[in-house]
């Protein structure tokens, strides 16, 4: 048997577990990057946000990680690391559709939103191509003398008083690890929930779902009918973004890589699920297609190029997140859904966490408490995103109410951003401002109210509420109703709200300047 002892193991090499072992090592901790597949290969989740970027440089200057800092925007991610594929984000784009019905040209944008995340390409957010993404961040961490064991196959986990041991077999020989402390990095319903058989938490909030999707070639630009129709010009380019088609039970996602390769597939509740029969995998797809006819014309010369993956059911939660000797990552304590890309700054904030952790208390007595702090705030961030999300699947027939939900994400996402950036993080500690009793009591209260039946009056009423309760938090111009459905990312809006933060204009000008932006 081969045998292997070091003071910290991460399981699952994703860009997750890669970073957080890259964290462990420059702590100088002896670290193994456990992996049960190869690289490069085939993952899901994939589209960035403003705050994701934002931890993950985070992550790269406060661990000495020059490999990672390039990739944390567009603007520097082609011209220093070319080899690796991505796609440029400009923004959030939002079309509704009705099934069975061409989507018709909309002048009064009564079925669209945009909200723009950068104003201009340089400082841009990015998908993710992971397939290059993570072997890269795999290798990163060999270099910095993190030991990596790739077709792993372990089988057992026993934990006791003095570590963690593991064991397997690879590549047909019996193999054993020992550890002080384990990292699972591998995903919902990963090794540790399995192995120890912990239990499961619905997410009572979220319709139960499933999910069907690939890799696509040959997928053609958007028709007409969904472009502006009067000359005005959206705020950024509309497919330079994480593009969501909206219909009732379900949503289609499609992202552009700079290397012809596009993402797309498709979240929906069971009852559409099951009447498109996702397992069916391809043909689900082109019958989902054929529901959307004006979307199915951009699809009409694309190609799989991968075999369609199906998930039979997307929201998973562990009721155990956490024991003395291991700690599973926020990606494989749980995850919600794609929409409004929120599973990367979930994740990335748990590994700054864990990462502070290991920083000031590794094998010390705040350790353990340091570990049910990180537990107890992971289930509060996955509860609160899911109640949001849920909201949006049941409005996604009543789209000015999605859309006003939506901006509950967008404020609260663009308030944390830009909090950190200044310096301040106390003042947006927790993902989707869920420690902030102000906020976090009025986003239950209207996803709530918006799960309702609801009038056109209750409508307009709810979508009036939302602005108003969003305002003290608002940096990006989301309460301004007269901007609605556009909304482009304007420096000036920082400006405007910089005494929402407790600062002046000199700060947000070192702010911008430290992030590559002239003041406006």
């Amino acid at each position: 048997m081969n045998n292997h002892r070091f003071q910290i193991i991460v399981l699952g090499s994703g860009f997750a577990g890669s970073l957080m072992a890259m964290i462990a090592r420059r702590l100088g901790l002896s670290v193994a990057l456990v992996e049960r597949g190869r690289h490069p290969r085939f993952v899901i989740g994939e589209s960035t946000t403003p705050l994701t970027n934002l931890l993950l440089e985070e992550i790269a200057d406060e661990y000495d990680l020059p490999c990672v800092r390039p990739l944390c925007k567009w603007g520097t991610w082609p011209k220093q690391t070319p080899q690796l594929a991505c796609g440029l984000k400009r923004g959030f784009t939002f079309y509704q559709h009705q099934l069975d019905r061409p989507f018709r040209p909309d002048p009064e944008r009564q079925r669209q939103l945009f909200v723009g995340a950068s104003p201009r390409e340089e400082i841009a957010d990015t998908h993710w191509y992971r397939p290059d993404f993570d072997h890269y961040l795999m290798q990163q961490a060999q270099q910095l003398g993190v030991a990596y064991f790739d077709e792993v196959e372990l089988t057992r986990a026993e934990e006791d008083a003095s570590g963690m041991r593991l064991s397997g077999q690879r590549q047909g020989a019996a193999v054993e690890f020992k550890a002080d402390f384990v990292f699972d990095a591998t995903g919902p319903r990963g090794f540790l929930h399995r192995t120890f058989g912990l239990p499961e938490k619905t997410l009572g909030a979220l319709p139960p779902t499933q999910a069907l999707f690939s890799h696509f070639t040959g997928v053609g630009s958007l028709p007409e009918c969904f472009h502006s129709a009067d000359g005005r010009v959206p705020p950024y380019p509309v497919e330079q973004a994480a593009v969501h088609h909206v219909f009732p039970g379900g949503w289609i996602w499609v992202l552009q890589f700079n290397n012809g390769v596009t993402s797309a597939g498709v979240a929906a509740t069971d009852s559409l699920a099951n009447t498109l029969d996702f397992p069916s995998g391809e043909p689900a797809w082109r019958r989902l297609l054929g529901r959307l006819p004006s979307l199915a014309e951009a699809f009409a010369t694309a190609r799989a190029i991968i075999p369609f993956s199906y998930q039979s059911r997307l929201a998973f939660q562990s009721g155990v997140i956490t024991s003395r000797r291991w700690a599973l990552l926020p990606s494989a304590a749980g995850v919600v859904d794609p929409l409004l890309s929120t599973g990367f700054p979930l994740t990335l904030l748990g590994i700054t966490r864990l990462g502070k952790l290991l920083k000031s208390a590794w094998q010390g007595p705040a350790f353990s408490p340091g570990l049910e702090e990180y537990s107890q705030l992971t289930t509060l961030e996955l509860e609160t995103t899911a109640r949001l999300v849920g909201a949006l699947y049941a409005t996604m027939d009543r789209f000015e109410l999605f859309s006003s939900l939506s901006l509950l994400y967008f404020a609260a996402a663009s308030f944390s951003e830009t909090a950190r950036r200044l310096r301040k993080p106390q003042l947006a500690d927790s993902f989707l401002l869920c420690r902030n009793p102000v906020f976090a009591r009025q986003l239950q209260q209207f996803c709530g109210a918006a799960c309702r039946p609801n009038s056109a009056e209750d409508t307009e009423r709810l979508a009036s509420q939302i602005r108003e309760a969003i305002e003290p938090f608002d940096l990006a111009g989301l309460a301004d109703h007269s901007r609605h459905p556009w909304y482009p990312a304007l420096i000036s809006d920082i400006y405007h709200g910089a005494p929402k933060l407790g600062v002046g204009k000199a700060d947000v000008t070192a702010m911008l300047a430290r992030c590559g932006l002239a003041p406006g």
